[in-house]
């Protein structure tokens, strides 16, 4: 048999005990791949900390869409499981961390003493600029 007489391959689903053709060939969850897209692009965000805000909007959209992206891989025909459930790891992971840096940033500069300090090294590189 040549290559050009065998049968196609490519795209070939594997059928459950059962399951007939008739549906046609599965397709991953819309959900599940958007869900992975805003999981790293939250954490990309995030971990640069100047759009750690963004990302923490980012994380919280990821995590809605992996639950859906979740639910709608549990229907016959759709496939994406393992995809939702990485966007979901990674949303929930940079919404944590998101909020880390938030709590974080907030507790600073409602400490006086730090505030004081950054004042303090704003005002010696001004005078290290001007000399």
């Amino acid at each position: 048999m040549t290559a050009s007489s065998e049968p196609s391959r490519r795209g070939a689903v594997p059928l459950h005990p059962g399951e007939g053709r008739a549906g046609g060939s599965a397709k991953t969850s819309a959900a599940a791949a958007f869900a992975l897209v805003f999981g790293v692009a939250a954490l990309i965000s995030v971990l640069t900390v100047i759009l750690s805000w963004i990302g923490l909007l980012l994380g919280i959209i990821g995590v809605i869409l992996g639950i859906v992206g979740l639910k709608m891989a549990g229907r016959p025909g759709v496939t994406g499981r393992g995809v939702a459930i990485g966007g979901l790891v990674l949303s929930a992971l940079a919404v944590l961390i998101g909020l880390a840096f938030a709590a974080g940033i907030t507790t600073f500069l409602n400490d006086e003493g730090g505030v004081n300090r950054i004042q303090q090294e704003v005002d010696d590189l001004r005078d290290r600029l001007d000399n």
